[in-house]
């Protein structure tokens, strides 16, 4: 098996951001935003993916949390694209995530056509220090710069907390499948191309 990871470095106005990847490790974490619940959802993301993933980041937060959560999704999916061999991947994932009373869902397509559809509602402005409106703004970050077609939500729930997590679990599992070296070695595409 290739070597799948990556080190990306991003250092704007507003962050700098370094985060290293490996696409086969363990759910190793090293983890650090500035924002407790995003490390907290990036850990799931993590460990239930079967991802080594070490993320520093440090950002405005004395302006708000918005350009933190958006650079890390950017970073994100600029190191995971990285870390890919697309061609050689079983390319499609999908999952849902039962958490307590809430069902998270996730389908995604590594195929290059960066696309986000996001059908959730929160009804707290904040868990923990994120702002609950910038989840759709990590997903959005992230799948544009992975170059992943993203279809993510929840069928139902009440809790925040919950209802974010099982976005995430369900994140982890899809990509946990799409990422899986294909044994044909084929191309999972009827152009012969992704």
């Amino acid at each position: 098996m290739n070597n799948r990871t990556s080190t990306i470095t991003r250092q704007t106005r507003e962050t700098k951001i370094t985060a290293t990847l490996n696409l086969d490790g363990t759910g190793t974490h090293d983890i650090s935003t500035g924002i407790g619940f995003l490390d907290h959802m990036l850990t799931a993301l993590t460990v239930h993916g079967g991802l080594d993933l070490s993320l520093d980041c440090k950002g405005d937060l004395e302006v708000d949390a918005h350009h933190t959560v958006e650079d890390v999704g950017i970073v994100l999916g600029n190191v995971v694209k990285s870390a890919l061999d697309s061609s050689k991947i079983t390319r499609y994932g999908s999952s849902r995530i039962p958490m307590d009373e809430s069902l998270g869902w996730c389908d995604l397509d590594i195929g290059n056509r960066p696309f986000l559809v996001f059908n959730a509602e929160f009804v707290c402005e904040k868990v923990g220090e994120l702002d609950t409106q910038l989840v759709r703004e990590f997903m959005q970050a992230f799948s544009f710069n992975a170059g992943i077609t993203l279809h993510i939500g929840v069928n139902y729930g009440e809790n925040d907390h919950h209802k974010i997590e099982a976005m995430f679990k369900a994140l982890a599992y899809a990509l946990k499948s799409a990422i899986r070296i294909n044994e044909s070695g084929e191309v999972v595409s009827t152009k012969g191309v992704l």
